[in-house]
């Protein structure tokens, strides 16, 4: 199963672009409200506040870009963000499907985070992280479905392994 919400790339850039307006647009009313106007007096800051939150709330959601494969004999996973600058987390993972153990998807609000549980060569467990907060509910079902169907292989081959070893 494919998912990837790459084409909604232009909508997040044109989010982005408004925040980052938004943003310029209320350090300039600052500046000016400190300097020349003065209708808010001692409240000023409630200029940036806004424009400071809104930016705030674009971080914490995370990368935009979620891409997930897992046609074939391996899991592919991608979660890259739009803007250069925020994107030293840009995440990029494959790995063979009998690695993966479970996983984990967390809601809160409006930020929805996924984590998967791999085996490492030295019997360890790796947890990676990838975001999902701008996939709709729908994407998030499917990608439910088809790490449910991998994980519930993967017990079904290790039993199997522990019977022939019994």
């Amino acid at each position: 199963m494919r998912l990837s919400n790459r084409n909604r790339t232009p909508f997040y850039s044109f989010i982005y672009s408004i925040v980052g307006i938004i943003f310029i647009l209320g350090i300039i009313a600052y500046v000016l409200e400190i300097n020349k106007f003065d209708v808010f007096g001692d409240k000023a800051w409630i200029l940036l506040l806004l424009p400071f939150l809104l930016f705030i709330i674009l971080y914490m959601l995370g990368r935009p870009i979620f891409e997930y494969d897992s046609d074939g004999e391996a899991l592919n996973f991608r979660n890259n963000h739009i803007l250069y600058i925020l994107n030293k987390k840009n995440a990029k993972d494959e790995f063979p499907k009998y690695k993966l153990l479970k996983f984990n998807i967390v809601n809160l609000l409006i930020f929805r985070k996924l984590y998967i549980y791999i085996s490492s060569k030295k019997s360890n467990v790796v947890i990676l992280k990838y975001d999902l907060s701008y996939l709709s509910r729908k994407e998030v079902k499917d990608l439910k479905f088809s790490l449910n169907k991998v994980v519930k292989a993967n017990q079904e081959t290790r039993q199997k392994d522990n019977m022939v070893k019994d």
